[in-house]
């Protein structure tokens, strides 16, 4: 896979251009960021990184044999109260190195000497402008990997416009159909109609899932929906709505790894401080057929979903032993 590098340098200052009144998420805090000054997401100019590694915990079509070049970037345009990366999504931001353009680039071409099957940005939503300029270093010096843009569905639309010739893969979350849920647990009371939006716009660049021959993804859409206790992610309707706002061709990743961490235990009136229970999940994998949904995967629910919670003050790989815990 070839990437333009002229191509993206010029998207990356169309980009960098939209930081000094920064509309960047759809908070649109308005803020000048070049300056280092902060809006919603915590982070100014820089990009802070809380670390990069393969990862072998994705999707079974993002992850493969050798696992995704995962970059963790600090900071989040959300604020949710059960976040699993809590640490480095509302965490102390300043005790993760800022990486320049440069040394963004350098991590993508290690991470593809390493074998890894892609290039994947985690929660790159507010800080786009950053790596793209990256990747076109990277791909300047012979970065030839497919690039995942690996978000929590609450993007700007008309950023995401930009990104057709940039991001290959796209792995948004969809994590809500009540705005009333939404501002309380996320901070963000149209995430439903965002995240609707902007899943459309990603579908409509990339289109249904493409796999090479060993069922690794090339391009394509992967949409992922955490079932929530009580229902509280309103699985049936906003499912509902994927199918019929962007597409029933469109693949979802049901995920059963919901636990309660954070600040979910501050939310009584809220059944936050349980996992789902089996009729919980069953009724979000019924909410998905009878949605007309067809393609995608489902956890297993017998999977401790404490597996899942990384651990970001640990040096290198944040899953590193509930990765080999799987694994035995």
């Amino acid at each position: 896979m070839t990437h333009d590098w002229q191509k993206l340098q010029e998207i990356a200052y169309r980009l960098t251009e939209r930081l000094k009144a920064c509309d960047i998420c759809p908070h649109r805090c308005g803020v000048n960021r070049l300056l280092g000054d902060i809006g919603h997401c915590g982070i100014g100019a820089e990009c802070r990184v809380a670390s990069w590694c393969d990862h072998h915990g994705e999707e079974p079509a993002i992850s493969g044999t050798r696992g995704s070049g995962t970059i963790f970037a600090a900071g989040c345009n959300l604020k949710c109260v059960y976040c699993q990366n809590h640490q480095i999504s509302q965490g102390e931001f300043g005790k993760y190195d800022a990486y320049s353009a440069k040394q963004l680039a350098d991590v993508m071409l290690q991470l593809q000497a390493r074998g890894c099957h892609n290039i994947n940005l985690v929660s790159p939503t507010h800080v786009v402008p950053q790596f793209v300029s990256a990747l076109a270093l990277a791909a300047r010096d012979g970065l030839n990997l497919p690039v995942v843009y690996n978000s929590n569905g609450y993007d700007n639309a008309g950023v995401l416009n930009l990104l057709d010739d940039v991001v290959d893969i796209y792995l948004p979350d969809l994590k809500y159909a009540d705005p009333v849920i939404a501002a309380e647990l996320s901070g963000a009371p149209n995430y439903p109609d965002i995240a609707i939006a902007a899943i459309g716009e990603m579908y409509r660049q990339k289109g249904a899932l493409t796999t090479d021959d060993n069922g690794i993804a090339i391009s394509g859409v992967i949409v992922r929906h955490l079932v929530l206790p009580g229902n509280l992610s309103g699985s049936r309707e906003i499912l509902s709505r994927l199918a019929t706002e962007v597409s029933p061709d469109i693949t979802v990743s049901i995920m059963a790894q919901y636990f309660p961490t954070h600040r979910a235990n501050e939310y009584k009136q809220y059944p936050l401080q349980r996992t789902i229970t089996a009729d919980e999940y069953e009724e979000a994998i019924d909410a998905f057929a009878d949605a007309g949904l067809e393609n995608g995967w489902a956890q297993e629910l017998s999977e401790a979903p404490e597996n899942y919670q990384p651990d970001f003050d640990k040096e290198e790989h944040p899953f590193e032993e509930r990765r080999v815990k799987r694994e035995e």
